[in-house]
Parts: C-alpha cells; structure tokens; sequence
C-alpha cells in the first residue's frame, strides 16, 4: 500500500497558493530556499505544513522527500523506511506522527549530495487522500572540506535551528591569537625592566647626593 502512494498522481500537491487565497482555504509545505553544508558535516533542514481538511480518524500520515527535481526520485518514506542507496545511514527524520513539522537530518555530507531537496506530505482526511509537496523545496549547497568561505543559509523559522551549519568567518585564527599574547608579554616585560631600571637610577642618583652633602 505504501508505495502505491508513491505512484499516486499528483492531484493534490502544493501550486502555489493562488493570489488572494487565505491560509483557511490553502495547503502547502515550507521549507527554507536555500542551506548552505560543509563536507563531511551533518545539516538539517526543517520543514512544516498545513491543510484545511479535517483528518480521518486514522490519519495515516507519513513523510517522504525527492531529490533534485519536484518529480525527482525518493530518497526517503517514513512509513516503509525506505532510503536511497545514495544516503544509506546518513538520513534521520525527526518527526512523530500527527505533528505538522520535523526536521531532516543529513550526515557525512558529500559533494555530490548538493542539489534540490522537496518535502512531501501524505494523509488521510474525511475527503480521502491528500499529497502535499513543497513546490520550490529547499537548495543545498556543500561547501568543500578546507574551505575558509562560507555562503550565508537562507532565514530559517526561528523554531527550528539548523545544527550542522557553521560559519568560519568569524572565528579567530588560532596561531593569530598566539601570536598576539606573546607580543603582549614582550611588551609588559619591557616595561617592567624600564620601570626597575629607572627606579634604580633614581636611587642610586638620591644616594649619591646624599654622600656629596
């Protein structure tokens, strides 16, 4: 039954919500634009949806995600716990059944995992199956191991972090702040021996004025 879903035509999935048209009477999935991931690193990407439809008393709800095109290939079903070969233990899902968000995880990031990335959300309401899909869906981009630059991700809903994602621009080079701590004690140092030096002069100037009286 599971994967005659995924050969279901497509009639209800995400359009767009037409102009004018109110969150009551739409449906859809968010997902951000756009993730930037380092290779080798872990990214989630986080995703929600919504419907006006009231659910059936068995609402069967399961996730499942395309890859690189909005008809691209599965690479992942919550209810069959099927993954692609491609991501075979990299993927975990963070999502409970009946919940309207969760969050996809992907670990060991490679090269070749850059691409498009599309939520898809099936469910049983009082008006028979409904299939959602997000239509942009999400664009994710590896950055190569090594790499000193990194592209900004795209605002994310703030109740939802994406962990995995680090940006280096703004942390310190760690031979830089040595470097700076030992100038520091050069320079204290220096000034130390000054001040004994010319405490030493002043007195031994006192003492000789001293014997001179």
């Amino acid at each position: 039954m599971a994967w005659l879903l995924l050969l279901l035509p497509a009639v209800c999935l995400q359009a767009g919500n037409a102009a004018g048209s109110n969150r009551e009477n739409s449906y859809g999935v968010n997902q951000p634009a756009r993730l930037s991931g380092v290779q080798g690193g872990s990214i989630e990407i986080p995703f929600s949806f919504y419907f006006p439809w009231e659910l059936a008393e068995f609402p069967q709800m399961s996730i499942a995600w395309r890859w690189k095109h909005f008809h691209g290939d599965f690479i992942y079903n919550s209810t069959i716990g099927f993954i692609h070969s491609h991501f075979k233990n990299r993927f975990t899902l963070s999502w409970t059944q009946g919940q309207k968000y969760g969050v996809l995880r992907i670990l060991n990031l490679q090269e070749d995992d850059e691409g498009m990335y599309f939520c898809r959300v099936h469910l049983q309401s009082t008006e028979g199956l409904k299939i959602l899909q997000s239509y942009n869906g999400t664009r994710l981009i590896i950055i190569r191991a090594g790499s000193t630059t990194m592209r900004s991700p795209s605002t994310l809903p703030s109740a939802v972090t994406t962990a995995g994602i680090r940006d280096t621009e703004g942390q310190r080079n760690p031979s830089l702040v040595i470097l700076r701590a030992m100038l520091g004690m050069v320079v204290a140092k220096a000034v130390l021996i000054t001040a004994i030096s010319v405490l030493l002069i002043f007195l031994w100037w006192k003492k000789r004025q001293q014997t001179e009286a």
